[in-house]
């Protein structure tokens, strides 16, 4: 993990400002979350927690991770900012989501920005390293971090060793 400073952290935090924006469309009742995907400067992608299409109705909010059967790895009924930021990089950019960086963010309850926690999603990370996303950018009380990802799968996968 790097920690950005001068000027990277300035353009980093104009993306994560970015994605605070996108995380305000989400439709989730637990949280507000929301990604950008940036290649060379653009962004390429974008997306916000929420049901999938047409299932708005179909909320397990109200479900604990309890209820489930241990085989169901992911508890909730949304789609992920990620995963909807990177789907939407495939339709609009597919040529340029090599090499590119994911920028995620996630808001508290009264829309301020929330420190991230350690990589712990491997839905996400799984994703973004299928489909060649080179850097993964967290808000923690660091500062701005960027994790290769492989080190972000990585980090993901071990996250139930470490806590």
């Amino acid at each position: 993990m790097e920690v950005l400073s001068g000027k990277d952290e300035e353009k980093a935090l104009e993306f994560l400002k970015k994605a605070a924006e996108i995380a305000r469309g989400a439709t989730c009742r637990k949280a507000a979350c929301g990604s950008v995907i940036v290649k060379n400067g653009d962004i390429i992608g974008r997306g916000f927690n929420s049901p999938p299409k047409g299932l708005e109705s179909e909320r397990r909010c109200g479900l604990s991770k309890g209820d489930y059967n241990e085989r169901v790895t992911d508890k909730t009924c949304c789609v992920h900012a990620e995963q909807r930021a990177i789907i939407d990089a495939l339709k609009k950019n597919p040529q340029k989501v090599e090499g590119s960086r994911l920028y995620f963010m996630r808001l508290g309850d009264g829309g301020e920005w929330e420190e991230a926690e350690e990589p712990y999603c491997t839905i996400c990370s799984k994703m973004a390293l299928d489909v060649g996303i080179a850097e993964f950018v967290l808000w923690k009380k660091e500062g701005v971090c960027v994790y290769s990802i492989e080190e972000y799968n990585k980090l993901s996968f071990d996250y139930g060793k470490r806590n």
